[in-house]
């Protein structure tokens, strides 16, 4: 299946008019956040590496067009202006890894109204989705307060496609690794990964299985120790790692239970055996509230796993998203809609420190002190430079929180910053409310 067709049939509805009313001008669309989820202090922007990929790639073909005439149950003649449509606009976009807040566009898109207004759901999906889940990984990050992290998501994520997105998120914002191995592979990530209890469960014995399990894989290996009482799988664990000296860099997983009371323990009994450089790994249902809480307590764990939750950003599922017309035919638009009002104009976010932003119009000059956070990313349906890596995101990232003011970056009860408007975008927005309202007075 196309990814053109992965979109609203009210999309297609709306595309097919403005063709056959010939309404071809350039309209800007801006996609950004209403408000931020509870619990959130900032967002962090992702999702725009694929998004471009989406629309240097966007055409519709012959079997787009069957599809769509099928779903409106119309003759296929009847969808014919839609053939060939391709995207030929320009993208402005905060680059990925930075840190955005309520309001702020993560990108604007020009170009001919048909186009522009055909990709909107895609882009929502894509940007939206992967947004979220950064933001949740990022978190765990602040939390973990300088240890490791891997994820753990793929299996309980919502489709493999959305394990490839969390592992490549949850890299860009600094874990150190991935149970994924198609992730790993594509994204240059390091593979992570240990045992299940299953594999446990099939020998005679926890010190059989972990002698087998070391048999096969001689280089540093991490056992899981909790299958049946974790106390003597670590007695056990320590038992096989002194007896075949595999070397620095093994470790142990504890899944389930009191993982602070369990690690402390297990420190205790693994130093004791002259284990100090073996590693303690927890796992199991952790997400930024249950890592904060083991670092706070000084719990001696070297590694986080974490995966459901943040995979699947398990408190903030979704945000609170839209696309909204801004600009058509060089002609500023805004919606008045009660508690959805939007600002016309193509826009740009200046930011300050400690993210002290002001959101003012796209052609303003940057206010002393401040950069320019959009900027542009494709023109005539092209990348403007190459894609970024990984690495360049995550030091974007690193940047901004540096910056974050400690009451945003709290776990619990964080303080977003909140934004200001330019007195250029407030007085046109002023303007264009007056016109509109006279408008409608006088069509009553």
């Amino acid at each position: 299946m196309s990814q053109v067709t992965s979109t609203d049939l009210y999309e297609v509805t709306m595309t097919l008019s403005y063709l056959r009313e010939d309404m071809r001008a350039p309209a800007t669309f801006s996609l950004f956040v209403r408000d931020l989820p509870p619990e959130r202090g900032f967002l962090v922007a992702a999702g725009l590496e694929p998004a471009l990929d989406y629309l240097a790639r966007f055409l519709v073909g012959r079997s787009d067009v069957l599809e769509f005439a099928e779903a409106l149950r119309r003759p296929v003649e009847d969808l014919e202006p839609l053939h060939g449509l391709s995207f030929d606009g320009e993208v402005r976009a905060v680059p990925e890894g930075r840190l955005v807040l309520a309001g702020e566009p993560l990108l604007e898109v020009t170009a001919p109204l048909p186009q522009a207004q055909l990709v909107e759901t895609y882009l929502l999906s894509l940007v939206c989705h992967q947004t979220a889940v950064a933001s949740k990984a990022a978190r765990c990050v602040l939390a973990a307060a300088g240890r490791p992290l891997v994820d753990f998501s793929l299996r309980r994520n919502h489709g493999p496609e959305a394990g490839m997105q969390a592992a490549r998120l949850c890299a860009l914002v600094g874990f150190a690794g991935t149970s994924n191995v198609a992730a790993a592979t594509r994204y240059g990530i390091p593979a992570s990964g240990t045992m299940a209890h299953s594999y446990i469960e099939t020998f005679a014995s926890e010190e059989d299985a972990f002698r087998a399990f070391a048999r096969t894989h001689p280089g540093p290996v991490t056992l899981l120790v909790d299958t049946y009482d974790s106390d003597r799988g670590v007695a056990t664990a320590a038992r096989v790692l002194s007896d075949l000296r595999l070397g620095p860099g093994c470790g142990i997983r504890l899944d389930s239970g009191d993982l602070g009371a369990l690690a402390r323990r297990a420190r205790a009994a693994l130093d004791a055996a002259g284990l100090r450089d073996v590693r303690i790994i927890a796992s199991g249902g952790l997400d930024e509230y249950a890592v904060d809480a083991l670092v706070r307590d000084g719990a001696p764990i070297g590694v986080f796993a974490v995966g459901t939750k943040v995979g699947t950003a398990a408190d903030a599922p979704y945000l609170d998203a839209a696309y909204k017309l801004v600009e058509y035919d060089g002609r500023p638009v805004m919606k008045l809609s009660s508690a959805k009002v939007t600002s016309p104009a193509p826009k740009q976010v200046f930011r300050g420190p400690g993210l002290r932003d002001v959101i003012g119009l796209a052609n303003e000059e940057p206010p002393a002190g401040r950069e320019p956070l959009l900027r542009t990313v494709m023109r005539g349906g092209l990348r403007t430079e190459p894609p970024d890596t990984l690495a360049v995101a995550r030091a974007r990232f690193e940047a901004d929180v540096a910056a974050l003011p400690e009451a945003a970056g709290r776990i619990e009860g964080p303080v977003p910053p909140v934004p200001v408007v330019s007195a250029r975008l407030s007085a046109l927005t002023t303007v264009v409310r007056h016109r509109i309202e006279a408008r409608t007075r006088a069509g009553r």
